[in-house]
């Protein structure tokens, strides 16, 4: 079991979530009732269900998945609109109503690179190194990992959010009902039931519709956080490391490859590969623009203002 703890010292969270995944249509409304400031009962009073449309357990889950993925924030007493939402949502926003995949692939980078929020989101991703394993044995792998640690958490509560953390990336069931109640990440199809009853298998590949900018976007983020005092990284560290793109996105390792080959063109020269002597690396000159990856990672929603 790896340890992809080490380095944090947090505290891990494992509920919050009301044990519903994150649905389509939730950040969105958890933007705008939020949009200029809100009170904190905003999620759990007694409007809060014509509000948002949902049951009280639901809107409480809606605020935690909002704020995991930094489309809203707490300030002080208050809710106010957070960087990711305004990005999306706000005036000009790039994609209102999630249509482009680099939204998603934004929202599950940050869900997945970072523990604080979903913990075993983070785990799922970067401290499981096969690409098969039972619900049943990530449960106890995330119990042990606990008692190691000294944190706190329940078997029951474990059951539960791994069971959110599955639903989160996989689709329901062909015929059910309520496209809005399909996960929003599951359109990512990072994470799929086999054909053995309690298995899983993550889907490592190259990832198409992952834009090269968002790639360096993520790159960026991991290198700032995780070895900001270096001036180079290592190929190996941006495929295996946890928090990494490589390990976030499920990519293999000839994929990770070929986009740090281009990474020069990607971010004007902020990121430069080298591979001399078979030492493969990329440098840092300087922080990428990080106004303009996004920009150039939504494309056509960036120029037009819609979805392409």
């Amino acid at each position: 079991m790896a340890d992809v703890f080490d380095n944090w010292s947090g505290k891990p969270q494992f509920a919050g979530h009301e044990t519903f995944p994150l649905r389509i249509l939730w950040l969105r409304k958890a933007y705008d009732a939020v949009r200029g400031g809100a009170p904190l009962t905003v999620f759990k009073d007694d409007e809060a269900i014509s509000r948002f449309g949902v049951g009280r357990n639901m809107a409480v889950s809606m605020r935690f998945w909002a704020q995991a993925a930094e489309v809203i924030q707490l300030d002080g007493k208050e809710l106010k609109p957070d960087n990711l939402g305004d990005l999306l949502f706000g005036e000009n926003g790039f994609d209102p109503f999630l249509e482009h995949p680099t939204s998603l692939w934004l929202i599950h980078w940050k869900l997945a690179s970072v523990p604080e929020h979903t913990t075993t989101f983070y785990y799922c991703f970067n401290g499981l190194f096969g690409h098969e394993f039972r619900s049943t044995d990530l449960v106890d792998v995330i119990e042990k990992l606990i008692e190691q640690k000294g944190w706190r958490g329940a078997h029951k509560t474990i059951q539960n959010d791994v069971t959110v953390f599955l639903r989160s990336y996989c689709s329901r069931p062909s015929g059910a009902m309520d496209d809005a109640a399909e996960p929003l990440l599951a359109e990512l199809a990072l994470v799929q039931e086999t054909g053995s009853s309690g298995w899983y298998e993550f889907s490592i590949g190259p990832k198409p519709n992952l834009h090269d900018a968002l790639f360096a976007y993520a790159l960026d983020a991991y290198w700032t956080r995780a070895h900001d005092n270096r001036a180079t990284l290592a190929a190996e560290m941006i495929c295996h490391d946890a928090g990494s793109p490589g390990r976030v996105f499920k990519m293999d390792e000839d994929s990770v490859i070929e986009r740090l080959m281009r990474i020069d063109e990607s971010t004007g020269g902020a990121f430069v590969w080298t591979d001399t002597a078979g030492l493969r690396q990329v440098q840092r000159n300087r922080r990428p623009d990080l106004d303009a990856l996004l920009q150039s990672a939504f494309g056509e929603i960036a120029r037009r203002g819609k979805a392409v």
